[in-house]
């Protein structure tokens, strides 16, 4: 039965597991610039009404090839403007898309960060709200003891570039300014919790070199 979405924090919601994308996460951070949808929740009644509770949808930003889902859908439904990094872009042929190159700004606090490896056009976002949050679409993601890392599987495109783009990241974020990771699945291993807390100290712990050497997941 469908689930009303939940605060994750002060102003994001996260979406129950849409079967469309594999059982990833969506989520929609409700800001006073525009309200941004990232990735794609099922399209249900239920889902719509909230959307719209919360004052509609002006962007959607895709983090991923995989996270597409019924994005046709939502922009007929929401009037939405899409964003996705410009080697994605192509998939969506049908649809009024918006690309970007390596970043781009939705507002003061929002901001795509093209951080590719998992798929060509894989991006985060960052938001400055809450000490800051960081969705990282299937970039990042929790592993079984909940901890943040670039995981492999036979589907990974580029796996040293992937670890390259968390090493941007690190370089780029402080303990002052990533408080919070929220991952576009495997969210059952937060056991409950809806975001990855500490955010910035576990991912400058993560051995990236180790990472490196790990082999794909079945």
């Amino acid at each position: 039965m469908p689930k009303q979405p939940q605060a994750a924090l002060d102003t994001v919601y996260a979406f129950s597991p849409n079967r469309d994308t594999l059982g990833a996460t969506a989520y929609l951070i409700v800001e006073n610039h525009a309200n941004i949808l990232i990735d794609c929740p099922a399209i249900d009644e239920l889902n719509l009404e909230f959307l719209q509770q919360q004052g509609g949808v002006r962007w959607l930003f895709l983090t991923h090839r995989g996270a597409i889902g019924k994005a046709e859908k939502i922009q007929q439904e929401t009037g939405c403007e899409i964003l996705i990094q410009e080697q994605e872009a192509y998939l969506l042929p049908e649809l009024a898309v918006k690309n970007f190159s390596h970043e781009f700004t939705f507002s003061p606090s929002c901001q795509a960060i093209w951080t590719p490896g998992h798929s060509p056009g894989s991006s985060c976002l960052y938001y400055a709200g809450s000490g800051g949050v960081l969705f990282t679409g299937r970039h990042l993601l929790p592993n079984q003891q909940g901890e943040p890392m670039p995981l492999r599987t036979s589907k990974t495109f580029h796996w040293p570039r992937q670890i390259r783009s968390v090493q941007s990241l690190i370089e780029r974020f402080t303990p002052a300014t990533l408080s919070y990771i929220c991952p576009g699945a495997n969210t059952g291993y937060l056991r409950g919790q809806r975001v990855i807390d500490r955010a910035y100290g576990r991912l400058a712990q993560l051995d990236l070199e180790g990472c490196r050497q790990s082999q794909a997941l079945v």
